[in-house]
């Protein structure tokens, strides 16, 4: 493979937010890439928080050697409030104009993007992001890094609710991640044949209007051979949580719901192979793009195909999930 070498001479990457699987695998990558056209790449640890206190280390191929198939990163990540405070993009940026550094890739979700925007104002270096989050909720790309495993981590937990749930006849509501989007619950909840999904985008829900969740539930409860019943959430739904809806679909059907919440898990474990190779893909291609001038953009893939998409507008939330599984997914009676 060819590239066109630049005046980039050294790369920094970090991971930033909330971890997500194959993140490791984008490391990875970009290592390799960027080793092929004889870059150094410094790896700063704990997100934006090793940028300002120069908590770095050069990456070599040693590091980044039998990483691919693990979860979590190995420069570990955390969110960064300094950055947000007054100077701290200022500083950011003289911290990567001292370390001579030419560019920097942000693996992370919209919010670590708005983090290297600011950054953008002080630093004259070129900046890239790749979409790193198992929320899915980043413009730009049709998939994150993370997303396809942590569907298939919840839908493991989800299958194995659904076999209590059958043995003693329950209805079970159970949280997924997603911050405000429902892109992770809607395909899990699809895969795990759940009785109904509830998200933000099918509109607000409150101890009012608690009619069109229960309707179902009840007729399915006169059915003799509905032996279980899931509604799977995402959180932020409901005021007071997934535990809140459970109690109150209880005392308001007369019809005990539990309520499990499956939490920070559903952000770990090894990533599978739909991950590994679009992290790989993405890494790769952001270093290229790079190579080619590119900056304030975010390496993704829109139908197979890798490509750019302004930094500034993937937190703008216009992408939409699947219109055909939410109408099918009402079609059906679900919700």
């Amino acid at each position: 493979m060819g590239y066109i070498m630049s005046r980039i001479k050294r790369l920094a990457v970090l991971t930033s937010g909330g971890d997500a699987p194959g993140m490791n695998a984008c490391i990875r990558a970009i290592q390799l890439t960027a080793s092929a056209c004889n870059i150094e790449v410094i790896g700063f640890m704990h997100g934006f928080n090793g940028l300002l206190e120069q908590e770095y280390l050069m990456l070599h191929e040693q590091h980044v050697n039998n990483i691919i198939q693990r979860g979590g990163t190995i420069l570990k990540s955390a969110r960064c409030p300094a950055l947000e405070q007054a100077g701290g993009p200022a500083k950011a940026a003289t911290v990567l104009q001292q370390l001579n550094i030419d560019a920097l890739i942000i693996i992370g979700g919209d919010g670590s993007f708005r983090g290297a925007m600011a950054i953008s104002q002080h630093y004259h270096g070129q900046l890239m992001g790749v979409p790193g989050t198992i929320d899915n909720d980043v413009d730009g790309t049709d998939n994150t890094i993370g997303f396809a495993t942590a569907i298939d981590t919840a839908l493991d937990a989800i299958d194995k609710i659904r076999d209590t749930a059958d043995a003693f006849e329950r209805m079970f509501l159970i949280e997924l991640m997603g911050r405000h989007s429902g892109y992770l619950s809607l395909a899990a909840g699809i895969a795990a044949g759940a009785e109904q999904i509830i998200c933000p985008e099918f509109g607000p829900l409150s101890p009012d209007n608690l009619k069109h969740l229960i309707i179902p539930m009840q007729h399915a409860q006169l059915l003799s051979a509905k032996a279980s019943y899931l509604i799977v959430v995402a959180e932020n739904s409901y005021p007071g949580g997934t535990t809140a809806l459970a109690d109150d679909l209880t005392k308001a059907s007369g019809i005990e719901c539990r309520a499990c919440i499956l939490g920070h898990i559903q952000r770990g474990g090894s990533p599978v192979g739909a991950d590994r190779i679009l992290a790989t893909k993405l890494g790769a291609y952001a270093v290229e793009q790079l190579l080619q001038g590119a900056s304030l953009m975010m390496a993704g893939e829109i139908n197979g195909q890798a490509g750019l998409y302004p930094l500034k507008k993937t937190g703008d939330r216009t992408k939409a999930i699947d219109p055909f599984l939410v109408r099918w997914q009402q079609q059906i009676g679900s919700f």
